[in-house]
């Protein structure tokens, strides 16, 4: 084979390259041979028809196309894997010129790996909320932590709020029922605000055994055909219960963890949730260092990269979906949209995404970020942990490039948050930090 031009205009690349007749000839004969199976031509056997009497009827180069494809690696590892661009995807063919003499010139484009400039990536200062756990944070752990062991028992009184009824409801909308208004069994927290308002309200004073019709109007943001409609519910209370949940004391402390006091388990769930916020805020400020690297860094991106990081995300997405039992088609239609709509909607996630890589992989290659031995094999050994499988099955089914690239990277991302300096938060944002809390 022979490169006879290189072109690169920005992150594309025109390669034309001539084809070997020999290498050619082989790959015109693979092709050949796994086709003739299906070609049947007057006064041959299917299958039989020799390749000449094939070309003869359908046109001297009816296998080149087929068998360019059969010999396809081996022209892009010599044209384009051994240029000094990093080509991106597989190429497109463009052109294919067939000589008399039956030597084929290709013309081949591909988007090639950007150039990347990197800016300051070492010493930034990255904003780093303190945090801290309040009174609330801990009852609200102990409230949990209480209902958790709270029993149920069922009474026979008339309902209150904070009992849950157990009810059987059909609704009627001028005497006819309408969809999604019927349920047997449903149990009913008083108060929740679970239901229509007015419902729950109406519900309180009604004894087990009890039917009663309940008049409510269904507010106007309300899905458009019950909107602002005053509708009737026919009530049947089957059972009222009440949960008993135990006072938060000493005994209660002993019964839900390993301490004597109350006080003990508030300073330990005090503490755990301190370790928690200071954790989530480290993280935060590394991914803030990494993506303000990044924000520094020059590169026209390559639109295969972002379609590249993009397919990724949705990938992600539809098994997280998958897992909730949702397609995601499903899902695009819940939303009002398509699966269009949907990557439309990813798309300026995977913009970021891959500047940040490209960050990363221009950090590593600037400051010659290696890994050894011992930690691809810790990082194949924590994969099979993780997923449960033999080590040497691992290692058939991730590429050693992957595990470095892995590794190269989070050495990367270490390099800029540990070089990053923590600073307070702006004003305007602790004051409104504290208004949330």
């Amino acid at each position: 084979m022979n490169v006879k031009s290189i072109e690169r205009n920005g992150n594309e690349a025109t390669i034309v390259v001539e084809i070997d007749k020999e290498l050619m000839e082989s790959g015109v004969n693979k092709a050949y041979l796994k086709t003739r199976k299906n070609i049947l031509i007057p006064g041959f056997r299917k299958g039989k028809a020799p390749r000449k009497m094939v070309e003869a009827m359908y046109g001297a180069h009816v296998f080149y196309e087929d068998g360019l494809e059969e010999i396809f690696p081996q022209v892009y590892d010599f044209a384009v894997a051994g240029q000094e661009f990093k080509a991106i995807g597989r190429p497109n063919l463009t052109d294919m010129q067939i000589s008399e003499d039956n030597i084929v010139t290709l013309t081949l484009t591909t988007e090639v790996y950007p150039e990347v400039t990197l800016g300051q990536y070492k010493g930034l200062e990255v904003e780093k909320a303190e945090v801290s756990v309040f009174d609330a944070q801990v009852q609200a752990e102990l409230d949990r932590m209480a209902e958790n062991v709270a029993s149920t028992e069922t009474v026979e009184r008339p309902a209150e709020m904070g009992d849950t009824a157990n009810i059987d409801f059909e609704g009627f909308d001028n005497g006819v029922p309408f969809d999604g208004g019927k349920g047997d069994n449903f149990d009913l927290k008083l108060g929740s605000g679970q239901f229509v308002p007015g419902f729950e309200e109406q519900v309180v004073g009604m004894s087990a055994g009890e039917e009663k019709d309940i008049n409510v109007t269904f507010p106007e943001d309300y899905h458009a055909e019950l909107a602002g409609k005053s509708v009737v519910f026919h009530v049947k209370l089957n059972k009222l219960t009440v949960t008993n949940v135990p006072e938060q004391d000493d005994e209660f402390a002993k019964d839900v963890s390993e301490f004597d006091t109350l006080e003990e388990l508030k300073a330990d769930i005090r503490a755990k949730a301190q370790e928690q916020a200071e954790k989530q805020a480290q993280t935060a400020f590394e991914q803030s260092a990494v993506e303000k690297a990044a924000e520094n860094t020059t590169v026209d991106m390559p639109k295969a990269l972002v379609e590249a990081e993009l397919d990724t995300q949705m990938e992600r997405f539809a098994y997280q979906l998958q897992m909730s039992g949702y397609s995601m088609d499903q899902y695009a239609k819940m939303m009002g949209g398509d699966l269009n709509t949907m990557r439309d909607a990813f798309r300026p996630a995977a913009e970021k995404q891959a500047k940040i890589s490209v960050t990363l992989e221009k950090i590593v290659e600037a400051e010659g970020l290696t890994v050894t031995d011992e930690e691809i094999e810790a990082e194949f050994q924590a994969l099979a942990d993780q997923y449960q499988l033999e080590l040497d099955k691992v290692k058939e089914m991730v590429p050693m490039n992957e595990i470095t690239g892995s590794l190269t990277t989070r050495k990367a991302m270490k390099l800029i948050a540990d070089s990053a300096v923590a600073v307070a938060p702006k004003a305007e944002e602790k004051a409104e930090e504290k208004t949330e809390a």
